[in-house]
């Protein structure tokens, strides 16, 4: 089985980078790879609009309800919106999303038809303290037996430091988690790395046989940067 690399751009709290919605965008699907882009929510019909993939950096479980400054994961299936993040660190961080609670908006991506993206990993402590192994198999905890789900592997020690994992770190990770996936899942779902990958260390971190792409922070709000990655993953068959 032959196995699109995905290069998802997550803008964060961040306007779309210049030129990002213009036709000629580096943003824009290409032949050999899957691109999406993760903005804002203020944005996301704007990136809709310029028939860029799309998908929202979170959405709440519950498809209505008094939940103030929410957008739910059904608003987002009738924008249009076609992949969802669930449980980036920066939420189980600054909002203190709980496993169970990021588990039920995968959940309910899944019944929206919208493709959820489970982000995974261990900070800096858990680490060091060699539990980087328990920290992980916690958060796939309840991962439903079918559906099509994307794996976020986020080593939260390598975001926004400058810090990478080596490729040898990285493909560990990946090779743990793929097994702890629902038996039929295993080789079908893809598994990002999504610590602070950019152009010079992007072919290394692919190149390994359980990376298949990357989940882009910083380096994904430069357009010369991020087409570069994506030029190098086009590059890559993973089988």
């Amino acid at each position: 089985m032959v196995k699109r690399l995905l290069i998802a751009a997550n803008w964060k709290m961040n306007p779309p980078p210049e030129g990002s919605l213009l036709p000629a965008s580096p943003y824009l699907e290409h032949a050999a790879v899957d691109v999406i882009v993760l903005p804002g929510h203020l944005d996301l019909e704007r990136c809709i609009a310029a028939r860029l993939i799309t998908g929202g950096q979170y959405g709440h479980p519950e498809p209505k309800g008094a939940h103030t400054g929410d957008v739910s994961i059904q608003m987002l299936a009738r924008l249009g919106c076609r992949y969802v993040l669930c449980g980036h660190s920066e939420r189980r961080r600054d909002h203190h999303e709980s496993s169970a609670f990021v588990m039920e908006q995968v959940v309910a991506a899944l019944e929206a038809n919208i493709h959820p993206i489970l982000c995974v990993g261990e900070t800096l402590e858990e680490r060091e303290a060699g539990k980087e192994h328990e920290v992980v198999k916690h958060q796939l905890k309840g991962l439903p037996e079918h559906g099509e789900i994307t794996i976020a592997y986020e080593p939260v020690w390598a975001i926004g430091t400058g810090k990478t994992a080596t490729p040898q770190q990285a493909q560990a990770m990946h090779a743990f988690i793929r097994p702890l996936l629902p038996k039929d899942l295993h080789a079908a779902t893809r598994i990002l790395y999504g610590g602070s990958m950019n152009k010079d260390n992007a072919e290394a971190l692919l190149l390994r046989p359980d990376i298949d792409g990357g989940l882009i922070g910083g380096a994904s709000l430069k357009p010369e940067e991020f087409a570069a990655i994506v030029k190098i993953a086009e590059g890559i068959t993973k089988k």
